[in-house]
């Protein structure tokens, strides 16, 4: 679990006063409790050191609700979830609730997440980031449970979940919203149809290969097996995009890009920098195809792939 210290050490008594009492007043109150000294006077430029102690959390617990609704459903399986982890059912529960809680108040709010987040729970940088990630998934109810998912861990997803904040939701466009930005953009989503050409015009995705072989042949270790899979690697990637307009197909992002590009990959023994190399060159390679018009789309829809892929891609 990650620990946040202060300059001065806290001395028993005052540690036993900040269990004891930030307990009870920190959920209730984040920022009222936050913004006043009441249990040790100490000073208040310390005073988001109290927050982030109450809403630290260890990773394999946030790996284990990550996706999940954060309800009764969900909270009646903290006994299994605490015998599986390691982690006590008092701290499962706590833990549990401080989701709960930065999810309801932040899901009314307009603008940024990570900055809502911040402002009023006084959270590190990391630490908002962290709880983005949570509420994103809470949101969206990406697929995270699958056996062949069991290998990513929570970084893995928060990461991936950063990049599609950033780049795939309304806030990534729209800083004026009515609520807050983390819904993927449905029009975005929509025009990744349009990307469907790059596989299914023949003359184009010839065209498309040749670029990538030209650019690739003698740079990666893969170059004879990239070139026989090349095409179906390609529809995997654009089959994804085109999927994205339909709930179930958005939940199931991670699983696909997992059995439809990372495990093809993965089996013909891809280096992680032979899949940069080829990634960079798949992305880029496309501005050259003259008869392609959706260059802005497929710029936004690839760079978040390609980050995601990337960390994704390891044993």
């Amino acid at each position: 679990m990650q620990r946040f210290c202060t300059a001065t050490p806290w001395t028993s008594s005052e540690h036993s006063r900040c269990v004891s009492g930030s307990s009870s007043l920190l959920p209730k109150w984040p920022i009222s409790f936050c913004s006043r000294s009441l249990l040790t006077g100490r000073p208040c430029s310390s005073r988001g050191l109290w927050s982030n102690w109450y809403y630290v959390f260890d990773s394999s617990f946030a790996r284990e609700v990550l996706g999940k609704k954060l309800s009764k459903g969900t909270k009646k399986d903290l006994d299994d979830i605490s015998s599986k982890t390691g982690i006590a059912l008092k701290s499962c529960r706590r833990q549990f609730d401080n989701f709960k809680r930065v999810f309801k108040v932040v899901e009314e709010l307009k603008g940024p997440l990570v900055e809502n987040i911040q402002r009023h729970f006084l959270l590190s940088d990391v630490l908002a980031r962290d709880y983005a990630a949570i509420v994103f998934f809470a949101n969206s109810r990406f697929e995270t449970g699958k056996r062949k998912l069991q290998y990513l861990s929570f970084q893995d997803f928060a990461f991936c979940a950063g990049q599609l904040i950033s780049y795939w939701t309304v806030g990534a466009v729209d800083s004026v919203m009515e609520d807050m930005d983390v819904d993927l953009e449905k029009e975005f989503l929509h025009d990744l149809k349009d990307l469907k050409v790059l596989v299914t015009d023949k003359d184009m995705l010839d065209q498309h290969k040749s670029l990538v072989c030209a650019q690739l042949r003698g740079k990666i270790k893969v170059f004879s097996e990239m070139e026989a899979n090349f095409k179906n690697l390609s529809r995997a990637l654009v089959n994804i995009a085109s999927k994205l307009t339909h709930t179930k197909d958005v939940r199931d992002l991670f699983i696909d890009l997992v059995e439809k590009f990372i495990e093809p990959c993965r089996s013909d023994k891809w280096t992680i920098g032979d899949l940069r190399l080829f990634l960079t060159h798949y992305s880029t390679t496309v501005h050259t195809l003259e008869a392609f018009r959706h260059l802005v789309i497929w710029d936004r829809y690839m760079g978040v792939i390609k980050s995601c892929i990337l960390k994704m891609y390891h044993d």
